[in-house]
């Protein structure tokens, strides 16, 4: 048996969670260590697993950061995957960064089925969608530097980036009234949101830290959850 206490079905990556959880007791239980299997190859293997079994439609993000922990950025080049069979994952510094939140669907529908569409665009190598793909790393890559150079402000405007395209590659359709109005009431409170996934989540950062109460308030006023999300070593709300 086990127990998660990650929000079902809101596109925060529980499924893959519980996936790299058993992983782990696998490992543990036949001594396995990452010289047997590789920190960089276990996002792929833990993928395969929810893909070929389980029939999810699914990256290695989600995955990367279970295996990793902490904060990482993540560079997904095609090349680099070729000759290595994995990405490249970099550890950055926790501490300079603020206090986060998630705010999330207390009634959620499933995550799974709000990929399909993108996803056979992108295997079509639909020129919308791989621009736009191209364009989210390079908001990855910025946000490294905004995060490296202890730039919150630069690191907010960048996640609302990251909201808009993804906007306008999904369309608000599919994104789902929910998705959007707690996008539109962080942004009445100037805080930056971006989606995690794409199943009834969002994540934000405060401009001003001193207003997330008020957005909390009225977060869970609308009937979802809102709660602070500081990674380890990140600063706290006041």
């Amino acid at each position: 048996s086990y127990n998660t206490n990650i929000p079902r079905q809101v596109g925060l990556a529980g499924s893959s969670a519980i996936v790299t959880a058993t992983l782990e007791c696998l490992k543990a239980f036949f001594g396995l260590t990452y010289e047997d299997i590789p920190r960089e190859e276990q996002p792929n293997l833990a993928l395969s697993v929810e893909m070929e079994e389980l029939g999810i439609a699914a990256g290695l993000q989600d995955r990367v950061i279970q295996a990793y922990g902490g904060l990482v950025y993540m560079d997904f080049d095609e090349a680099l995957i070729s000759a290595k069979g994995h990405g490249s994952y970099q550890y950055l510094d926790a501490s300079k960064l603020s206090a986060l939140w998630l705010g999330y669907c207390a009634n959620p529908k499933d995550s799974g089925k709000m990929h399909s569409d993108v996803r056979s665009r992108w295997q079509r190598q639909d020129p919308e969608v791989v621009e736009a793909m191209k364009e989210f790393a390079s908001f990855a890559a910025q946000a490294r530097e905004a995060i490296e150079g202890g730039n919150m402000a630069g690191l907010a405007d960048i996640m609302d980036k990251n909201f808009e395209l993804r906007r306008k590659i999904f369309t608000d359709k599919c994104l789902g009234t929910a998705n959007l109005e707690m996008v539109a009431i962080a942004r009445k409170h100037d805080s930056a949101a971006k989606l995690p996934g794409i199943g009834g989540a969002v994540i934000g950062l405060c401009r001003d830290q001193s207003k997330f109460a008020a957005l909390k308030a009225e977060l869970e006023q609308a009937g979802y959850v809102c709660v602070p999300i500081i990674p380890n070593g990140a600063v706290k709300y006041a």
